[in-house]
């Protein structure tokens, strides 16, 4: 496995999660892959297992968005950090995660084991990002305001040059 190599696999990992594809989902893992959702519960183990997991409960379309990216990379494995972002609406709060993976890949570059760490981001960031959504829905506001009193300033200065 190489990074590049590392980076498809990531890429193929979050299509399977927008699509939930069982094919998709099945050829990213081997027949007797172990998959952890988190260090302390008991592991998913076998591909079937893991494609029937997967669509117990999925998550909306559109309900999230996700970026991951290899962060460290020797022999047959990997791990990767990014972020996971489930969006405000869709009976949910807007939350943020910061992921790491471990994977083990086997010669064929599929997984034989993955573990999940995330971290929710604390209350200090949400508020940060919520203020920082405020101001930029605010600026975008007054920014079309004046683009609206500008159209309508030509408008009149257009008629009153026909009139005159």
């Amino acid at each position: 496995m190489d990074r590049a190599g590392f980076q498809a696999w990531l890429d193929r990992y979050v299509e399977a999660w927008r699509t939930y594809d069982p094919e998709t989902i099945a050829s990213l893992f081997t027949e007797d892959a172990r998959y952890s959702y988190h260090p302390y519960d008991e592991d998913v183990v076998g591909k079937d297992a893991i494609v029937k997991d997967w669509l117990q409960d999925p998550d909306t379309a559109g309900s999230w968005e996700a970026r991951y990216e290899p962060w460290a990379l020797e022999g047959d494995r990997g791990v990767a950090i990014g972020r996971s972002r489930y969006l405000e609406g869709f009976g949910q709060q807007p939350t943020e995660y910061a992921n790491v993976y471990l994977v083990t890949f086997a010669e064929d570059g599929r997984a034989r084991e993955f573990r999940e760490y995330f971290m929710e981001a604390r209350e200090g960031f949400r508020k940060r990002r919520q203020e920082e959504i405020a101001e930029a829905v605010e600026q975008a506001r007054s920014e079309w305001q004046q683009q609206s009193e500008r159209a309508t300033l030509a408008g009149e200065l257009a008629e009153t040059k026909v009139q005159g």
